[in-house]
C-alpha cells in the first residue's frame, strides 16, 4: 500500500508553484487539497528593463517566481551567456534549466540563504569585486545580500513579483476538518502561514492545533509553534524531506 493511501494532505503553496509537490504526494496515496494561501503578481517591470545584464557576473533567484516573473520581464535570449546564475533550491533551479539555464549554481542541501552563502561560488574569495544582481519578492530577506556586501561585492536587488493574501473561501477547509476529513497541513513559507490565519482567523488556529503541521524549515517550524501548532513536524528541507518526512510519519504505527 502506498504510505498516504487514505490521507488528505492541505498544501498552501501559490497556486503556480503547488503542481509538481501535488502530483507527488497522489504518487504516494494522498488526496491532495490546495489551499493557496499566497496570491503573486508581478512587480513594476521598469527596474528589470532598464538594466544593463551584462554588468553584472552573477544573478541569484531568490525562488521559482522569482524565475518566471523575471524571464516574463526580459526573455532567455536577453540574458547574456556569460552571466552565470544561482538559486536556493531544487523547485528554482529545475525551473532555471526549463529557461535554458543548463549551469545553476544551487545548494546541494540546505536550500535556504545560509546553505547559498556556504557555497564556494559565495565566499569572499569568489565575490569580492562582483557585481551581483539579486531578483526576488518585494520586501524579501536581506540576508543574503547584506551578506555579499560584507564580503566585498556590490549588490543590486530588484524585485520582480510581489506576494499578498490571497483571496480565499476558508469554509470549505473548515468543513472538512470538522469531519475529520483531513490529514495534515505542510507550510512551506512563514508568509503562508501568517496568510492562512489571516484567511481562517479562530478556525485556522484551531486546525493547527487539531493536526500535524509540516514544515521542512526551522524558521517555518518555529513560527508555527508560536502560532498555537501543538504537533509540528519539521522535515528535512525541500520537498523530497516533506515526502520522505509525511511517508515516515503516516506509515509509523500508532499509539
Amino acid at each position: 500500500m502506498k504510505p498516504l493511501a487514505g490521507r488528505c494532505i492541505v498544501t498552501t503553496r501559490p497556486a503556480a508553484q503547488a503542481a509538481v509537490l501535488g502530483r507527488e504526494l497522489q504518487a504516494l496515496g494522498a488526496e491532495v487539497l490546495n489551499f493557496p494561501v499566497i496570491a503573486i503578481a508581478p512587480a513594476d517591470p521598469a527596474p528589470l528593463r532598464a538594466l544593463d545584464l551584462a554588468g553584472f557576473e552573477l544573478a541569484f533567484f531568490v525562488s521559482a517566481n522569482a524565475v518566471e516573473q523575471a524571464f516574463a520581464i526580459r526573455p532567455r535570449a536577453q540574458w547574456p551567456a556569460s552571466l552565470r546564475v544561482a538559486t536556493v533550491g531544487p523547485s528554482s533551479a529545475r525551473a532555471l534549466r526549463d529557461h535554458g539555464c543548463s549551469e545553476v549554481i544551487v545548494p546541494a542541501q540546505g536550500f535556504d540563504s545560509e546553505a547559498v552563502l556556504a557555497l564556494p561560488e559565495f565566499q569572499a574569495a569568489a565575490i569580492a569585486g562582483r557585481r551581483v544582481l539579486v531578483l526576488r519578492g518585494e520586501g524579501g530577506r536581506e540576508l543574503l545580500a547584506d551578506t555579499l556586501r560584507e564580503r566585498g561585492a556590490a549588490v543590486e536587488q530588484v524585485g520582480v513579483y510581489r506576494r499578498s493574501c490571497a483571496a480565499l473561501d476558508p469554509a470549505p477547509l473548515w468543513a472538512r476538518f470538522a469531519r475529520g476529513e483531513l490529514s495534515a497541513l505542510l507550510f512551506t513559507a512563514s508568509e503562508g502561514l501568517r496568510f492562512f490565519l489571516e484567511i481562517t482567523g479562530e478556525e485556522g488556529r484551531m486546525m493547527l492545533a487539531g493536526l500535524p503541521c509540516f514544515a521542512p524549515h526551522p524558521r517555518i517550524a518555529e513560527a508555527l509553534r508560536a502560532a498555537g501548532a501543538t504537533q509540528v513536524e519539521q522535515t528535512l528541507p525541500g520537498d523530497a524531506g516533506l515526502l520522505a518526512g509525511l511517508a515516515a510519519f503516516f506509515a509509523a504505527p500508532s499509539d
